[in-house]
């Protein structure tokens, strides 16, 4: 219990500092979140003082001591209230980001699950059947995908399937004529459409996880204990999953807490090539129209999701491996 009070506390106080971090840095960058609208205003002739304030005040930018400011940033964080987007204006961020979550959490997230699985899975088949073509196949293969980045794998996959064969849609993540919903027609399209996205995730990381898994689970399997199991009779399969696998995983595992972290960030760059209206492809929209209180919003989204899942990951160690929490 020691173990996952102390990993909680750690929590709190790395969650604080981020959370500060995130407020602190735009206001440390110089020149003030209404430059941009003001240069737009300034191309018609010079800008008076006042309509400068009016801006400042239309668009929300804080005002007051820095405390207040951070006592208000805190105050807007508990209640999800982020401001108006810049770029999307009068939109708010709470509303921007709650339209494209949905998007990236079922995109991204299961094509990252699906990876560990399917990656863990032939990783130890490789180690287990290591010097054979079942060894062989997955280690070569997942070698050669790995050398892939995510945006040439997507403007391939993109051209060949979607420009030249025709087989899927190029952009966006529903067809222009259907209306967002849970009937199965919405559900098919939606799937249609994020087959590519899909795709190319899936092919760039899965060799990472069956290299990392297959490496680790030979190191596990020259150990003592399973020498020992394998000795006594126990049936192979049982000794590769229950006494080799459930050690070898837990590099893994890191890495899995990661990637799972990073789910709400999105994958930006497939985003944008393929036009899918997720956080990634938001993200792109903030940075390029400058909009600080998108970009600060989504930037806290990612770091508290990649904390979280850092605790859930050493919490899951000290349940899978008890030296842990010595």
């Amino acid at each position: 219990m020691r173990y996952f009070l102390q990993r909680g506390g750690w929590f709190a106080l790395t969650l604080w500092a981020a959370i500060t971090l995130n407020f602190l840095l735009p206001r440390m960058m110089p020149g003030s979140p209404a430059d941009a609208a003001i240069a737009k205003l300034s191309q018609n002739g010079p800008v008076t003082e006042e309509t400068r304030r009016a801006v400042e005040a239309q668009l929300g930018v804080p005002d007051g001591s820095l405390i207040q400011q951070y006592v208000d940033y805190l105050r807007q964080i508990l209640s999800l209230d982020f401001g108006v987007s810049y770029a999307f204006y009068p939109e708010p961020v709470s509303g921007l980001v709650a339209q494209a979550l949905p998007y990236t959490l079922v995109l991204v997230g299961l094509v990252t699950i699906a990876s560990f699985v399917i990656g863990t899975l032939l990783g130890v088949l490789a180690a287990w059947r290591r010097g054979t073509w079942m060894d062989a196949l997955p280690t070569v293969g997942g070698s050669f995908l790995t050398t892939f980045p995510y945006f040439w794998t997507s403007l391939l996959l993109l051209f060949f399937l979607g420009y030249v064969a025709h087989l899927f849609p190029t952009f966006g993540a529903f067809s222009a004529t259907t209306q967002p919903g849970l009937d199965w027609g919405t559900v098919v399209d939606a799937v249609y459409h994020a087959a590519l996205p899909a795709t190319t995730m899936l092919i760039t990381s899965l060799g990472g996880w069956v290299l990392g898994m297959r490496n680790a689970m030979i190191t596990t399997l020259g150990e003592d204990h399973v020498t020992f199991a394998e000795a006594n009779g126990i049936p192979g399969r049982t000794v590769a999953l229950k006494y080799a696998a459930r050690n070898a995983i837990l590099p893994n595992l890191t890495g899995f807490g990661m990637a799972l972290g990073g789910v709400v960030g999105g994958s930006i760059l497939v985003e944008q090539v393929f036009g899918y209206p997720g956080i990634g492809f938001l993200l792109f929209n903030a940075v390029t129209g400058q909009d600080y209180p998108l970009m600060q919003a989504i930037f806290l989204m990612i770091t508290v999701s990649v904390l979280v899942a850092n605790l859930l990951v050493d919490i899951l160690y000290g349940i899978l491996d008890p030296r842990t929490r010595r």
